[in-house]
């Protein structure tokens, strides 16, 4: 029997409709296997916001600070179509996503691409593989991060649960850093009169001050949960020159994810955590109410000697009364108790912290440490300095120019990006494949420092052939002073097999080495004054930044790069460019 068509208003109606479900849940027309497409739109502009008192426009997506939230589940595709209508030139990167055989959407500027100007898009599209937790996205051009940034949510795959008990909410917490002045008017000052920066005027949590700074009362947040739950907290560090303490009142934090890798679980009343790095923790509330709020503070870990923001972001912890009948079951009339955060300087917490930090290791989350190594590589990481330039004063250090360096070579970027020089062949001008694999001059690192603090400059990388085994060696040094240093390896993940105190010892200190559950993460913390070792395996073809990610230090050139060669077999060879690649 023949079916009645429907009426022509009632087809238009289900059709949209069809196609608002499709673009809200895609997952439901793709296979659970292969993982879904999503697509984001992020529009780069101007926006007007107001913390302290005090009104500036700042660089956003989508008009909001912090950014949105990209969510995606181990194996999907990620499409994010970015459109610049600001005057600043910009680039997005992905922060701890691997890009396997997708370098080309990495993202520092001058490195995997050229900026995208204003008027003009670029669509990133990349694939999630292996990886789960929580990483996050920012720009990667001069310092725009300072309000260009937001978390990225990567869920297990559909039916395959968390290592740990399922909470009954997830609550992203990101920090960063506030400027009442234009962030690019200060790192240009810095690098015109070879001083230090101007230091941020306050701290924040998800784009908050907090109560403890002048005119900020209202701009605080508040995380309101209910007793005797579990909530899964995934905090993000996106503060630009900041390692942060943070701790919550009266409550422990159970660790169980660093830079979207599990990790052997953990226990602590506060936990340390680098600019670019991820953690993840689960916070069981208290049994009943308590008849208490509760401060949660981050306030910044000091290893070294420069002017820094000596204050401290709070939030505010909030318990609903099961027994009250109110309209809002939250009571902001009660005691409010502080935490207690370890000393500014307290290297010894920084320490012992980090150490307990240990991959899952089992069976469903192996350790794939490179048992085996094919090439080792020693760096020195530390400041140095510039001459300043004949019949100008500089701020720096005796008269010169701040400047940091990796083996002594402070980076410049090029003006053409390197991964498009490297593919077209016209690598010419441009770089050169001779970085320094050890230091040129040894010298006792973290004793006297030499005489001579300048640093050479240049465009170089190191070449490494597909699938090699490498092992890296990080060494602080003392020059102008030591201090710990957030090392961030792009397109890679890493295991971090040993640190100590002091100059390396090549012969005595790969004994302590562990290559049975060390941590794996995208950015480690070289302590102020010693070392960290790290392996990984360099099977992702293309060019790869590896850079501080305190904002200044990569500023003044504390950053290289990798060139990691193609293989033989056609999904170990890094694919054309997309044909929407930005110019230069």
């Amino acid at each position: 029997m023949a079916t009645s068509p429907l009426p022509s208003s009632l087809l238009t109606t289900v059709l949209v409709f069809s196609c608002i479900i499709f673009f809200i849940f895609p997952a439901i027309t793709e296979s659970q296997q292969t993982g879904i497409t999503r697509h984001y739109q992020f529009d780069i502009q101007m926006t007007n916001v107001t913390r302290l008192c005090e009104t500036k426009s700042i660089v956003t997506v989508n008009g909001q600070f912090p950014g949105p939230k990209i969510v995606a589940r181990e194996g999907d595709r990620v499409v994010v179509r970015v459109v610049n209508h600001a005057s600043h030139n910009i680039t997005l990167h992905w922060h701890g996503v691997r890009q396997l055989q997708s370098a080309w959407y990495d993202g520092p500027a001058y490195i995997t691409q050229c900026p995208i100007q204003k008027g003009h898009t670029y669509v990133y599209n990349f694939t999630i593989v292996g990886q789960r937790g929580t990483l996050w996205w920012h720009a990667h051009i001069s310092w725009l991060r300072a309000t260009v940034y937001g978390p990225i949510v990567i869920l297990p795959k559909l039916g395959v649960p968390y290592p740990f008990v399922k909470p009954y909410k997830e609550v992203p917490i990101i920090f960063g850093e506030w400027w009442k002045p234009d962030t690019e008017a200060v790192i240009s000052q810095a690098l015109q009169t070879g001083g230090g920066p101007n230091v941020s005027d306050a701290y924040t949590i998800n784009g908050l001050p907090g109560p403890l700074y002048n005119c900020s009362a209202k701009d605080t947040f508040k995380l309101k949960v209910k007793p005797g739950k579990t909530y899964l907290l995934r905090i993000i560090n996106a503060a630009l020159n900041d390692e942060l303490f943070f701790s919550i009142a009266n409550h422990s934090l159970t660790i169980v994810e660093v830079d979207a890798v599990y990790v052997k679980p953990f226990s602590t009343k506060t936990l340390l955590i680098t600019p670019g790095q991820t953690t993840n923790v689960l916070l069981t509330t208290q049994a009943q109410y308590p008849g208490a709020n509760f401060f949660m503070e981050a306030r910044p870990y000091v290893s070294g000697q420069a002017t820094f923001d000596n204050s401290t972001v709070a939030g505010i912890l909030e318990y609903e009364n099961p027994k009250s009948f109110s309209s809002s079951s939250f009571n902001k009339n009660l005691p409010l108790y502080k935490p207690t955060l370890p000393a500014l300087n307290d290297t010894s917490f920084a320490t012992n912290f980090t150490k307990k930090l240990r991959s899952l290791a089992n069976v469903n989350y192996p350790a794939n440490v490179p048992q085996g190594v094919d090439r080792q590589f020693f760096f020195t990481v530390g400041l140095g300095a510039n001459p300043c330039p004949q019949n100008e004063t500089c701020q720096g250090p005796n008269g010169t120019k701040f400047s940091a360096s990796v083996n002594n070579v402070s980076f410049i970027l090029p003006t053409t990006a390197l991964l498009q020089s490297h593919f077209s062949g016209k690598s010419r001008g441009v770089y050169r494949s001779n970085f320094p694999i050890m230091p040129l001059m040894p010298f006792n690192y973290t004793g006297t420092p030499p005489n001579n603090t300048f640093v050479t400059n240049g465009t170089e990388v190191l070449v490494v052939p597909f699938n090699t085994s490498v092992e890296l060696v990080m060494q602080d040094t003392s020059i102008i002073g030591a201090e710990s240093h957030p090392l961030h390896i792009h397109g890679f993940n890493f295991f971090v097999i040993g640190q100590g105190f002091g100059n390396y010892n090549p012969v005595k200190d790969p004994a302590g080495f562990n290559l049975v559950d060390p941590v794996e993460r995208n950015t480690v913390g070289v302590p102020a004054g010693g070392w960290v070792a790290i392996r990984f395996l360099a099977d992702n073809p293309g060019v790869w930044f590896m850079h501080c990610h305190l904002e200044v230090h990569t500023s003044w050139g504390l950053r290289m790069a990798w060139l990691v060669l193609d293989g033989n077999l056609p999904n170990q060879k890094l694919p054309p460019p997309p044909s929407d690649l930005p110019k230069c």
